[in-house]
């Protein structure tokens, strides 16, 4: 007669793995409680942390004088507004000294070509860039806009 030994053996590692997979997801959520340490035990609480602020000198103390800074020089325009002007030729204008629309309106076109030249740069043509820059420099820019329509590549289409 066979034994059916392996077939009654079944519900048993039925038993025994979800007592396993009982005992494992119990012991994940208490890790996973807040304050619980390595096996179950407290961590300790976090220290608070403490800011320092600056004292004030005493009110018959002299104020400590600072050294006077350089003049700031104001903030560069962004001349790649202009049609014709790239990332490239920006670079090459603002080493020039040229870095507002106001110095850039104030350049004539010439200058403009014999800077470029003198940094490589042949295809560009400046002869449009004065004008934009005056438009720009004024805060109109709706004639910009404007005439920007009838420039390709800063040059003059219609």
């Amino acid at each position: 007669m066979a034994r059916k030994s392996g077939w009654l053996m079944v519900p048993f590692y039925v038993a025994l793995l979800g007592l396993l997979i009982w005992w494992w997801w119990r012991e994940t959520e208490r890790r996973i409680q807040p304050g619980a340490g390595l096996m179950g035990g407290r961590l300790p609480e976090p220290r608070p942390k403490v800011f320092k602020l600056p004292v004030a000198p005493a009110p018959d103390e002299a104020p400590v004088e600072l050294p006077a800074s350089a003049p700031v020089a104001p903030e560069a325009d962004d001349l790649k507004r202009i049609e014709g002007i790239g990332p490239k030729i920006s670079s090459v204008l603002a080493a020039s000294g040229i870095r507002s629309f106001d110095r850039l309106a104030g350049t004539a076109p010439g200058q403009l070509e014999e800077i470029l030249a003198a940094s490589g740069i042949r295809l560009a043509d400046p002869a449009t860039w004065p004008e934009q820059a005056a438009l720009a420099a004024a805060g109109n820019w709706e004639g910009l806009a404007l005439l920007q329509s009838q420039l390709k590549g800063g040059r003059r289409v219609a």
